[in-house]
């Protein structure tokens, strides 16, 4: 089936991201496929996010840009996707990449899926400030109704890896901004995806078409806040599902083991302490099991990794047009 007739907007919530929209934007203008609306919500950046964006928009007339108060990023993608025209609604951030094929790919998935599939995602690739590659994603194929899979642990990975049918986000009331008000910011798209998966069907595109930028300093370094995020997706979910628990808890705890074993690795034992709190209060027998059989098993399986020089899992940096060519290639 054709998909070329098919508008497609982009959603790009951004807050003072200057130092990465220029390549992020490149990578979404480079899209194999060009029937796109450019959605740039500025939110409430005090840097030189917004003039960065309007270069853009100057030489292409896909991109629309909205500003709006500070209010976060559920709320600056739903401020986007509101204002889409489009049926299809891919979010990418700020700092995140795509390959040239990921629209074209998963927009072809959706189509092949039929009514019923409501979001499409790819796999992804850990990048660094240098968009470098050092860690993908493990291969997954989880389709169909995938709601318990989600459970256990959000095998999509990251906000910028999905394409979402508008009525699948009008039917989930989009993207929840309340986790901010709580002090939990982090898990929107988890959250998003579940909403999505209890009435609509997933499709995979099995290729490696996000680059996923992990920093110190953005939202997802900050692993107290992420883990309470987690908890509250969680509570949502237990409420409607009371059945499923204990798939719950399951995600929940490995969840909290990559959590300490990134803070055991990384050195950061204040959220090391945090993270193990957080749980121990929430489930003290749960905390326990981590922490003397679990925890223990994944240090063990991580200095094996580290003891042959593995330690990132990093293999071979592939070609820059892995992801957008050139980066060092101005398309202004």
């Amino acid at each position: 089936m054709s998909t070329s007739k098919y508008l497609v907007s982009v959603v790009i919530p951004a807050f003072n991201a200057e130092a990465t929209i220029d390549e992020t934007l490149r990578s979404v203008r480079s899209q194999s496929y060009e029937r796109l609306e450019i959605i740039v919500v500025d939110d409430g950046s005090a840097d030189g996010t917004l003039a960065v964006a309007e270069r853009h928009a100057e030489c292409d007339p896909r991109i629309n840009i909205v500003r709006q108060d500070n209010a976060g990023v559920a709320a600056a993608r739903n401020t986007g996707w509101r204002a889409a025209r489009a049926d299809f609604i891919a979010f990418i951030d700020a700092d995140d990449l795509w390959a040239p094929g990921k629209i074209e790919r998963q927009l072809q998935a959706m189509m092949d899926g039929g009514e019923r599939t409501g979001l499409v995602y790819s796999w992804y690739a850990w990048i660094d400030a240098k968009s470098r590659v050092s860690v993908k994603s493990d291969p997954v194929f989880h389709a169909g109704e995938v709601l318990d899979y989600l459970f256990e642990g959000n095998f999509i990975g990251n906000g910028s890896s999905a394409m979402v049918r508008r009525e699948a986000l009008v039917a989930a009331n989009g993207f929840e901004s309340g986790l901010r008000a709580s002090g939990a910011q982090g898990c929107e798209d988890l959250l998003l995806y579940c909403r999505v998966a209890e009435t609509y069907h997933f499709a995979v595109v099995p290729e490696y078409e996000i680059g996923y930028r992990y920093l110190p300093n953005n939202m997802s370094s900050d692993m107290t806040r992420m883990f309470r995020s987690w908890m509250l997706v969680a509570d949502e979910m237990a409420a409607r599902h009371p059945d499923r628990i204990a798939l719950l808890d399951r995600g929940i705890s490995n969840y909290a083991r990559w959590l300490l074993r990134r803070a055991l690795i990384g050195g950061r034992l204040r959220y090391f302490a945090s993270v193990l709190w957080l749980l121990a209060r929430r489930n003290p027998l749960l905390a326990a099991k981590v922490a003397t059989l679990g925890l223990p098993r994944d240090m063990i399986s991580a200095g094996w990794w580290m003891s042959r020089g593995l330690r990132h899992r990093e293999f071979r940096r592939p070609s820059p047009s892995f992801l957008i060519g050139d980066p060092s290639q101005s398309q202004w």
